[in-house]
């Protein structure tokens, strides 16, 4: 039996090291855009710096030899926990500065690469660490405190850095927007906000809190023409910033190689030949809107600004605020007004109401102490891991490391990869077991929130989120924890064929609920729970081949390689899935997911899987 088997109980380290690498992957891909929103920084800046900080991840693979090549697994996990809680300290201490924004992406990429290769070290200390059907039984557990961990990043962050805004700054501006279809229909305007009773207390002042909305339909013209003037206002104000429109108008007109000759023509072929023949209304109206105007009560401070920053608290996700969710006020244009625009989903036909916070706090300090927090936490995370993870005999050191051993040893990881036994069939199986599921994903919520008449399900934005971001996220964790342990029960080999069609044959339901068009949210959400369900149980039939196929010497390197080609046969089908149900419409299109299951159903076939590979052991199953 493995030493860590004899010592430490994997229950004391697998949740806490797998959280500790979720953690910071949701920090730099979400909290980070969060963030620079909060600090001002324009949308366009974002998403174009932003976007860069997933590299990391991307190339991981190239450095993975050097980690199986230098010092221990063990070692690693510890010393990048501790550069993950610099990193995010860093960000915390340069959060304040005058030129914060360069300075706290440089923190982000040392994040970034730290925690990509905690990753590459946590994943090759796991199969160390473990015996086969150990790592079976607690794959799905592993997968499930990733999850776990991405989702309270997501959520418990966030709501601490507005926590703190709310009470560091002066007394928040609450905005409660009920909805009814009973409500009268009323026209928006802009209108001047005139401040007759000035609080003490109080920075920012509205001319009524309780905002009624009817729950009905608008001309877009009209909403588009009422949203880009009261926008140009902000603007003209300075409240908000201009993004550059002139670059994407250039590349809307222009028609490339690819779409002139190949993908245009191929698509119209579908079209015509496998597209549903459904006719589409299309439609001129929208979901109605609200114009809520907003100022000070009093001129702040000479060369100080007042960021008004508003968020939702509770309510339901249909009610949206799509203008005026972060406004900045100076002496010279406190006296004016500003305003914010509540939209609601144009498929809501019933009583809701949302609670919007406005907060001026001081946001640099809520983000600062956030931060710290999360330092903290990876600082407790590296002396935690060094008393409890356990030392397996065969997490050593590579060879003497000289400058001619680490070129060699590293040329030598790549090829040893590319020699294994049956490496072809093992990375066709790699490249395509995901090829339908990973169509499907990128459609699902699409297809919840597509009206009708285009094939969809016509679900609201906040039956969505209970559907798809609650029912399916449950079972998709149920169906990892339970695929693990029956894994450990009874071996890759014979799980992984119920495995395998669990993740494939349940994309059927889609199909059910393209030609049902239900609303009826019970059937609804069973379908996204049994689908989710079967992902999660069938996804750990592939979590497990990666691991086997990467033992031998090297296997973090290797197992590094494995997650990079099952990166890249998630990224191709989901770049054309997009355009191919656009042509073939969503019954025709989940119909091909379920034809092209062919391919992975193939990959399995082609395995060759040592049948003792993950069984317990008669010693073990006492």
């Amino acid at each position: 039996m493995n030493q860590s088997m004899k010592g430490q109980s994997p229950w004391k380290w697998i949740p806490t090291l797998y959280s500790a690498e979720g953690l910071p992957y949701v920090a730099v891909m979400t909290v980070a855009v969060i963030l620079y929103k909060r600090m001002g920084i324009s949308n366009t800046d974002i998403a174009l710096y932003t976007s860069w900080l997933y590299l990391p991840w991307v190339i991981k693979p190239f450095w993975s030899p050097f980690v199986d090549l230098l010092k221990t697994k063990r070692w690693w996990i510890i010393t990048m926990q501790l550069f993950i809680g610099a990193g995010f300290a860093g960000i915390a201490f340069t959060i304040p500065l005058p030129f914060f924004f360069q300075a706290t992406l440089a923190f982000f990429w040392l994040l970034a690469f730290s925690s990509a290769t905690h990753d590459i070290a946590a994943d090759g200390f796991y199969m160390l660490a473990l015996d086969t059907n150990t790592q079976a039984k607690f794959v799905g557990i592993r997968s499930t405190f990733y999850r776990v961990a991405t989702i309270i990043g997501q959520g418990l962050l966030i709501i601490l850095a507005g926590f703190i805004e709310s009470n560091t700054g002066s007394k928040p501006i609450d905005f409660k927007i009920e909805v009814s279809p009973k409500y009268v229909q009323v026209a928006p305007q802009i209108k001047e906000l005139q401040i007759t009773d000035v609080n003490a207390e109080r920075v920012f002042a509205t001319d009524k809190n309780t905002i009624r909305i009817a729950a009905a339909k608008m001309p877009k013209d009209s909403v588009q023409a009422m949203i880009k003037k009261v926008s140009s206002a902000n603007q003209a104000n300075h409240f908000i910033s201009a993004e550059k429109e002139s670059d994407k108008e250039k590349i809307k007109d222009r028609e490339g190689f690819w779409s002139k000759n190949i993908s245009t023509p191929l698509g119209n072929w579908l079209k015509n030949n496998f597209g549903e023949k459904r006719e589409v209304a299309v439609s001129n109206e929208i979901g109605n809107i609200a114009v809520v105007p907003v100022r000070m009560t009093r001129k702040p401070e000479a060369g100080k600004s007042v960021l008004l920053n508003t968020f939702m608290t509770e309510g339901n996700r249909s009610v949206s605020l799509i203008e005026g969710d972060h406004l900045s006020f100076n002496e010279k244009n406190w006296d004016k007004t500003a305003y914010l625009v509540f939209q609601i989903d144009s498929k809501l036909k019933r009583n809701v109401t949302a609670t919007y916070k406005g907060t001026s706090g001081n946001i640099p300090f809520a983000w600062s102490i956030t931060f710290f927090v999360m330092a903290g936490m990876f600082v407790f995370f590296s002396f935690y891991h060094r008393i409890v993870l356990p030392k397996p005999t065969s997490d050593k050191t590579g060879i003497p490391v000289t400058v001619s051993s680490i070129l060699n040893e590293f040329g030598m990881t790549f090829y040893s990869f590319f020699k294994k036994p049956h490496i072809a069939t093992a990375l066709f199986f790699m490249l395509t077991f995901r090829f339908s599921e990973a169509q499907v994903l990128k459609l699902i919520n699409p297809f919840l929130l597509d009206s009708l008449e285009v094939g969809g399900l016509g679900l609201s934005t906040g039956e969505v989120g209970l559907v798809y971001g609650t029912i399916g996220i449950l079972g998709l964790m149920l169906g990892g924890i339970i695929g693990g342990f029956a894994a450990a029960k009874g071996g890759l080999r014979k799980w992984i064929w119920p495995m395998t069609l669990s993740m494939l044959l349940t994309i059927v339901v889609f199909i059910f609920l393209s030609f049902s068009q239900t609303h009826n949210l019970l059937i609804i959400n069973a379908c996204v729970f049994i689908e989710q369900f079967g992902y999660g149980f069938g996804f750990t039939a592939y979590m497990l081949y990666l691991i086997y196929f990467s033992e031998g010497e090297h296997k973090t390197a290797h197992y590094a390689f494995c997650t990079g080609f099952m990166a890249l046969g998630m990224m191709i089908p989901g770049m054309f899935s997009g355009w191919l149900q656009e042509k073939l419409g969503y019954n025709h299109f989940f119909i091909w997911a379920m034809i092209s299951s062919i391919i992975p159903i193939i990959a399995v076939m082609l395995l060759k899987i040592d049948p003792e590979y993950g069984k317990a052991t008669p010693k073990e199953e006492k």
